[in-house]
């Protein structure tokens, strides 16, 4: 009996056109002899959808034929069994209802990676792969990633974080500080990734702007020391805290100072009419040029990163070095990374269709731990209430 796995992709992210890549190309590895793949896609407006018409990247270039052809659903929890089930019953056919065994979300930024897809999930209690929702969240937002690796001795570039809001009211005390960190420094919304909304300043008179742009996408902003010499070398890492280990590195190569969404996406966008394969899109040495000693020195790091975070399923975790020093800083963890790094781990010879198998073992392992687990009792204190002497606890004599 094959297992029905949902997908979950789109989401209301700045990042939504390329979890639909992402998807795309996870649901083409997912072995059909094993698997059902069940699409489920959430649009912009946070509506689902569901049928095989999503399956091809071509029914999202006409949002308007997809939103009439593709039938509304939800996902609903009925007999101990998670159902996606259509929104509007037909009276001339049998409502058709899938009943799904666990759930791939291949969702990136907001509301998607950051663990509010992962909570619906745990309310339902469907096996998922994939960070938790609190592993999720902290790796979503870079302050808190950042406060908990360094609190760890993971090496950081000087860095700071401030609300956007506080900026006008306090601006010389945060001048000051950033001062501190020195120019230029390197602005990003706390909480986007695929590079939206990052900003270099080059100096005190740019930061005005730089705050203001940022900000626009989030109301928290991390301002960091800029890398000189700078190389980014990534490394994903597949498991969990029982058992993970780090693909090859890779080296992506960038157009401007900072590797941009083009620089991910498009290839630098200089192919005219090149499709996007979304991160696998990006120009990039694998296995990165460095020494082996770098090498390991990275790889250890990644998997103290994705460890710390308590992350699972496949992470891609970022660094930056300076060529002329050779310090290595930890820059970002990225939950569910653009085309689910599957580039890095065919290099260390995976294949996507092995990937995918893993992040399906990794949900099931995952859920079987979690039903051993003692998460609630069976007694029930409100069977004694009286509605008379509605006390409570603290009611009870020598309970204070």
């Amino acid at each position: 009996m094959k297992i029905r796995v949902a997908v979950l992709f789109g989401g209301e992210s700045v990042e939504h056109e390329v979890s639909i890549i992402s998807a795309s190309q996870a649901m083409n590895a997912l072995n059909p002899e094993k698997y059902e793949v069940v699409p489920v896609y959430i649009s912009k407006d946070r509506d689902f959808y569901s049928g095989p018409e999503l399956r091809n990247v071509q029914t999202f270039t006409d949002m308007n034929t997809l939103k009439k052809n593709v039938p509304l659903v939800h996902l609903v929890k009925k007999d101990g069994k998670v159902v996606v089930e259509p929104l509007k019953k037909s009276f001339f056919k049998k409502t058709e209802e899938v009943v799904i065994d666990l759930a791939i979300p291949v969702m990136h930024g907001t509301n998607g990676e950051d663990g509010s897809i992962q909570g619906l999930l745990e309310m339902l209690k469907l096996p998922y792969a994939g960070c938790d929702v609190i592993a999720a969240g902290c790796g979503q937002d870079k302050s808190v990633m950042k406060h908990m690796l360094e609190n760890s001795g993971l090496p950081l570039c000087p860095w700071t974080w401030i609300y956007g809001c506080d900026y006008d009211e306090n601006k010389a005390e945060i001048k000051a500080k950033v001062a501190e960190l020195g120019y230029p420094v390197v602005l990003k919304p706390a909480c986007l990734g695929s590079s939206v909304g990052i900003v270099i300043a080059h100096n005190e008179d740019e930061l005005d702007a730089a705050v203001e742009e940022a900000g626009q996408y989030d109301e928290k902003i991390v301002i960091e020391q800029m890398v000189q010499n700078l190389r980014e070398i990534n490394c994903s890492v597949l498991g969990d805290h029982f058992e993970c280990r780090p693909s090859v590195l890779e080296e992506v190569t960038k157009g401007a100072e900072i590797l941009d969404f083009k620089d991910k996406y498009l290839g630098s966008g200089k192919t005219k009419g090149a499709k996007s394969q979304g991160m696998a899109s990006a120009s990039r040495i694998v296995p990165a040029p460095i020494s082996e000693e770098m090498t390991e020195e990275i790889q250890s790091l990644a998997v103290k990163t994705f460890k710390v975070l308590g992350s699972s399923g496949v992470c891609r975790i970022d660094f930056m070095i300076n060529d002329a020093t050779g310090q290595v800083y930890v820059n970002e963890i990225n939950t569910i990374p653009g085309s689910l790094a599957f580039y890095l781990w065919k290099e260390a010879g995976m294949s996507f269709t092995e990937l995918m198998d893993a992040l399906v073992k990794q949900a099931i392992d995952r859920q079987r731990r979690r039903e051993k687990r003692i998460t609630s009792f069976d007694s029930n204190i409100l069977s004694n209430f009286s509605a008379s002497s509605a006390k409570g606890v603290k009611g009870v004599k020598g309970v204070k």
